[in-house]
């Protein structure tokens, strides 16, 4: 078994100041930590994997492909490999579970 804490997570994420912390990496999946701070831009370019993103914490928008949709807290997306797709109008920090499949390269 592993497990992890989130606010564990989220300071080993800020103290390597980046915006994204992998935290697991199996064979068919990996598991990170994203955070954009309320006003950011979400430099994010499509993926070759599936992706689920769960909202931890934070509000904001988030376009996948056409379509838009608000998120908070207990959201959850999933945006299908090579889909664009990014976070916007952050108006509350964002702290989000990413889970790729298979894991991101």
């Amino acid at each position: 078994m592993k497990a992890f804490r989130l606010d564990e997570l989220e300071a080993e994420r800020a103290a390597n100041d980046g915006a994204y912390l992998q935290f697991l990496r199996e064979r068919n999946m990996s598991v990170g930590l994203y955070a954009l701070d309320a006003g950011s831009i979400d430099p994010q370019l499509p993926h070759n994997q599936d992706e689920v993103y769960l909202v931890v914490s934070g509000r904001a928008a988030i376009t996948v492909g056409m379509e838009t949709t608000s998120v908070a807290r207990g959201s959850v997306v999933y945006v299908p490999a090579g889909v664009p797709h990014k976070f916007h109008h952050i108006s509350e920090d964002l702290r989000v579970m990413v889970v790729f499949s298979p894991p991101e390269s």
